[in-house]
């Protein structure tokens, strides 16, 4: 019999677990499910002025709803557009309201915590929402910027220039956040009700930015969902397919001039990729797939909705 070299036990020791530890940090990233926090499930009431006699009018159909009062009060306008640019299939979702506390966010089975997951059309329908799109994805990462209807739940500044984050603030107007120049707790007690970390920055001020320093996401053509705002209470969700025959999808600068021909003065990168989904009066929108060989949606941490009727 043969005896073993020391050197050779030593080696295939290593290598057992360095595959082991490989093994366990994508288990962690990718699957294994870490709630921490129960999400309170009570709706927010709605605090605008209204009559309490008027009737609300609802129209929908396959790509707008309309919620009007009696007399001129619009208290949420959806138009969604579907077209093809880019050799890519694009939804833009039109959306103006009458208050803010319209515009809402969820997280995966109202839990939050790291790879807790579900289907945005679940969220959607759990929330009773008229529209939503997938959000930032926080749950796949342990940093960045995550507030969510008025609650603080994580500050982890990312590294520049990748560490600017979108807010919204209590009148629902979206603005950069430099992660780490003010603590989260402090944001929220400015009033900021929101808050996603993913990106780049598409458009500021109505202009156009620069993404080709960025390092956080791809560049080159891939599915996309991103969020801008045109004015006051009047913002736009934009979902892209994309990994298919169909729709290829679009690289960032092609991204931002979707929002510039929209009239969006400012624009945020969200999660894409297989990701990539609306979802509108209870039905999918879009085509979201990993690799297109299929139509399937994609478990995923959160989701920003526009409230429905029964809010």
């Amino acid at each position: 019999m043969k005896t073993i070299k020391v050197p050779f036990v030593y080696g295939l020791v290593m290598a057992v677990l360095i595959t082991t530890v490989s093994a366990f940090v994508m288990l962690d990233a990718f699957v294994i499910a870490r709630g921490t926090k129960i999400v309170d499930n009570e709706p927010i009431p709605c605090e605008c002025e209204t009559d309490s006699e008027v009737i609300k009018s609802i129209e929908v159909t396959d790509t707008t709803y309309a919620s009007v009062g009696t007399q001129t009060t619009v208290y949420k306008s959806i138009n969604i557009e579907i077209y093809e640019k880019y050799d890519a299939t694009i939804y833009v979702a039109d959306i103006q309201l009458s208050s803010p506390l319209f515009f809402r966010t969820a997280l995966a089975f109202d839990t939050y915590g790291r790879n807790v997951k579900q289907y945005p059309s679940d969220m959607a329908t759990n929330k009773k929402a008229i529209l939503a799109i997938n959000g930032d994805f926080y749950g796949y990462r342990d940093v960045g910027l995550v507030i969510r209807n008025g609650t603080f739940f994580r500050d982890v500044p990312r590294n520049a220039p990748d560490n600017i984050a979108l807010i919204m603030d209590k009148d629902g107007n979206l603005q950069l956040h430099t992660e780490g120049s003010v603590d989260g707790e402090t944001v929220v007690e400015q009033g900021v009700t929101q808050g996603w970390s993913f990106g780049p920055v598409l458009v500021n001020n109505g202009v156009a930015v620069d993404t080709t320093n960025q390092k956080w996401v791809s560049p080159s053509d891939n599915p996309r969902t991103a969020i801008g705002q045109i004015g006051p209470l009047h913002y736009l969700f934009v979902v892209v397919d994309g990994r298919s025959s169909t729709s290829r999808g679009v690289n960032l600068t092609e991204l931002t001039q979707i929002f510039l021909d929209h009239g969006a003065q400012i624009a945020y990168n969200l999660d894409g990729g297989g990701t990539a989904t609306m979802w509108f009066n209870g039905s999918l929108t879009n085509k979201p797939t990993y690799d297109g060989t299929g139509v399937y949606q994609r478990g995923t941490s959160d989701i920003l909705y526009i409230t429905g009727d029964d809010e």
